[in-house]
């Protein structure tokens, strides 16, 4: 027996981990000097709400967890005989992980016969989900952590993810985006392209004036890299643009049906306090990154 976890990072909520009979990691963030717990301190995220006080000016801030945490997600099941299998967001973009394997080092000295596996979805926000949701899948279809783990080895880095940046100083003050100084060039418009490397590190790759000419960019990258993209779905994410979204959706339709498996996902708090409101990114089935 083992049980699956998941976190907020990779957009996941708790309607979908019950649909799935998933856990769900909570990933805090704080903002105007208070600390906020996903779907404990708030049931539903409003996103437009949130969005709106960052538009306002407001610059959450984020942090890692402490290992006790992760001792109080992870024992339980271990007390139970379970082992776990942890699907999670990029480790090359959060302090976090040391945290988890240190509260491990922890655990295991007290259930020895028991393990945490995981899978690094190599990715943030729609770019995991889409990765996520797939190993969800097969957890549900019965699928063991031995399947699930081979199956990640070929197809996490099959699953691209590609985005802009709308409000240039969100990321800028995050510093986890490479080559971003040097797609800003201080020009008014400029939507910065960026996309989640096999490294699991968000790199600016290319840039559009203004967002159309950014989506338009997108899509480019979804045609020269997608492979069986109607086999799986194709997640759009969002920042409070829903409207942007459903045109990045009707752009993909027109090149490649309307059949295409389109599911949207808004991003996430944490997440969204480093890319500001009114991104738009598409995570799709791809040749590779």
């Amino acid at each position: 027996m083992y049980s699956l976890f998941v976190d907020t990072d990779s957009d996941m909520t708790p309607e979908i981990c019950q649909k799935y009979g998933a856990h769900l990691i909570i990933m805090p963030y704080t903002i105007n000097g208070k600390e906020i717990r996903p779907y404990v301190d708030f049931k539903q995220f409003n996103g437009k709400e949130y969005y709106d006080i960052l538009r306002s000016g407001v610059l959450p801030v984020t942090a890692a967890l402490p290992p006790q945490d992760y001792i109080n997600y992870f024992e339980p099941e271990f007390k139970k005989g379970n082992d776990i299998l942890y699907v999670h967001f990029s480790s090359a973009m959060s302090g976090t992980f040391n945290s988890m394997r240190i509260a491990l080092e922890e655990l295991y000295e007290k259930y020895p016969d028991r393990k945490v596996y995981t899978v690094d979805t190599k990715s943030i926000t729609a770019g995991s989900y889409g990765v996520a949701i797939e190993i969800m899948d097969m957890y549900k279809n019965g699928k063991s952590i031995e399947e699930i783990q081979k199956w990640a080895e070929v197809e996490v880095d099959k699953f691209p993810i590609y985005f802009y940046a709308d409000n240039l100083k969100f990321f800028a003050k995050s510093g986890r985006v490479s080559g971003f100084k040097a797609f800003m060039g201080g020009l008014v418009g400029i939507k910065p392209i960026i996309h989640v490397n096999q490294e699991g590190k968000m790199v600016s790759i290319d840039k559009g004036r203004g967002r159309q000419v950014a989506l338009k960019k997108i899509l480019d990258y979804v045609i020269k890299l997608q492979d069986h993209i109607e086999d799986h779905r194709v997640i759009i994410g969002h920042s409070d643009a829903m409207p942007l979204a459903i045109e990045m959706a009707d752009m993909l339709k027109k090149e490649f049906g309307n059949k295409l498996n389109i599911e949207y996902v808004e991003v996430n708090p944490t997440i969204g306090g480093h890319c500001g409101p009114d991104c738009i990114g598409v995570c799709f089935h791809g040749i590779h990154r």
